[in-house]
């Protein structure tokens, strides 16, 4: 093996160390020195090594004279249960430094992946001053027009992410065969509302059409009329997402995330009212990446289905069983625990079925009835789990934002790869090996991203 002798010299200082707290062997000052002098030497030829071909050329000679003084020390202690006993106390050691590391890796990803870098937070800063000093005239986008052509292909995008909608929105247009006929629907808040519009003013998406509107737009989304937004501002629910340390450690640490308190990542559930001249549209989140032509999407027979989309039973974790609390009655008389999930990030919706079967409805009646948490897995589940139709798993690959193992085969074959999880591909903590499907599409000479130190 690559690494036996690395394995072979950590063994022999967890011996050492045995011996070296042994009353026995204590007692007898010089094996001690000799010990603390072995253990020296080992600990300087192993240093960071995880390969045998990291050591250096004399190890051989380190570990012979280890062997040979640990010989020693078996000759002087030949009392196996206080070997035994102090192993044992060590193993017990580590398992618990192991578990508090574990829950300190945790916490610290988390707090990573709620971090804007200072790039990030930057750029909108620099595109709003540049926003406010245009004319009104040069304002605006071009073929407004397109935006209500329910013969034109429609996405919906929400986001206070310039960057990454910059990507899904290029993406989209490069792999698409007929740019022209593509129509970008995208949301932001208040706060990078210019930011967002300048962006695009200065970056047009080619012949597509792109429209960047602000939540406070839509007057209609309040509290008296959406039960999320009431919850979204109770002091139960911020403390919930904010004050993670109150909380018992739990395994749905990634829920807590307060971007679940943001009305973005529920506008979703109101597409219809958002946009009601059309029949169907394309939902996208904006940790994904589009590598080929969309425009089959809207071709696919949902069959009276509200949405079409990948499902994810390969992976047992995303069965309800695993995030729906079935011991609440309601769930349990309306819900199968072994159901599929399925995928969220892009989604064709047929808005027509959605009015008919009034989903959004069916929402706010959850949202009334069961004390869940905000978090979007579990808001979702109650809205059309079974409305929904399966679609090839092709159009949409999962888990480049927390597995690095994903088939090279399925990313090849992918229309949409999706950076669910914590390793978003703006930030430091992204897999490497994930990066470059995103940071293609981005030019980095563009003067917003030099200024503001943005960086491949």
């Amino acid at each position: 093996m690559p690494d036996a002798k690395v394995r072979h010299l950590r063994d022999q200082l967890i011996r050492a160390k045995v011996y070296l707290s042994l009353g026995s062997t204590r007692s007898n000052a010089h094996f001690i020195r000799e010990l603390r002098l072995r253990i020296r030497e080992v600990s300087r030829a192993v240093g960071d090594a995880t390969k045998d071909s990291d050591l250096p050329r004399n190890v051989n000679d380190k570990l012979k004279a280890m062997e040979v003084t640990l010989a020693k020390g078996k000759q002087i202690q030949d009392d196996c249960s206080a070997v035994i006993k102090k192993l044992r106390a060590i193993v017990h050691t580590a398992e618990e430094q192991l578990r508090a590391h574990k829950k300190q890796a945790m916490f610290l990803m988390q707090l990573a992946a709620k971090t804007l870098p200072k790039g990030l937070h930057c750029l909108p800063l620099r595109l709003s001053t540049e926003y406010y000093m245009l004319n009104t005239t040069d304002q605006t986008f071009p073929n407004q027009e397109n935006l209500e052509d329910a013969k034109l292909f429609h996405y919906a995008l929400f986001s206070d992410n310039i960057l990454a909608t910059a990507v899904v929105v290029n993406s989209t247009v490069l792999n698409a065969k007929d740019p022209s006929k593509h129509v970008f629907h995208v949301v932001t808040d208040k706060l990078n509302y210019a930011a967002m519009r300048m962006w695009f003013l200065a970056n047009p998406p080619g012949k597509a059409t792109i429209q960047v509107q602000n939540i406070e737009e839509f007057t209609w989304l309040n509290s008296s009329y959406s039960p999320v937004l009431k919850q979204l501002g109770s002091p139960s629910m911020i403390d919930y997402y904010f004050k993670t340390h109150k909380a018992n450690p739990d395994s749905n640490l990634k829920y807590r995330n307060p971007k679940y308190l943001s009305i973005l990542n529920h506008l979703r559930f109101y597409l219809p009212e958002m946009l009601p001249k059309l029949n169907k549209v394309v939902f996208l989140d904006d940790d994904i990446v589009v590598r080929k032509d969309l425009t089959g999407l809207w071709l696919i027979d949902l069959k009276g289905k509200v949405n079409g989309a990948v499902e994810t039973c390969g992976e047992s974790f995303h069965r309800f069983e695993h995030y729906l609390n079935f011991s609440n009655p309601l769930i349990s008389k309306n819900f199968d625990p072994h159901a599929c999930g399925w995928a969220y990030g892009m989604n064709i919706f047929d808005l027509d079925e959605w009015r008919k079967q009034k989903i959004t409805e069916v929402y706010h009646s959850w949202q009334r009835l069961t004390a869940m948490e905000v978090g979007d897995t579990p808001s979702r589940s109650y809205n059309i789990w079974n409305r929904t139709m399966p679609i090839d798993r092709s159009w949409h690959v999962l888990g480049l934002g927390y597995n690095p193992n994903v088939d090279q085969k399925e990313i090849d074959r992918a229309a949409v790869v999706h950076y669910n999880g914590n390793l978003k591909p703006w930030l430091e903590i992204a897999l490497p090996k994930y990066r470059n499907y995103w940071s293609k599409y981005i030019d980095y000479e563009q003067p917003y991203l030099r200024d503001c130190n943005i960086t491949p």
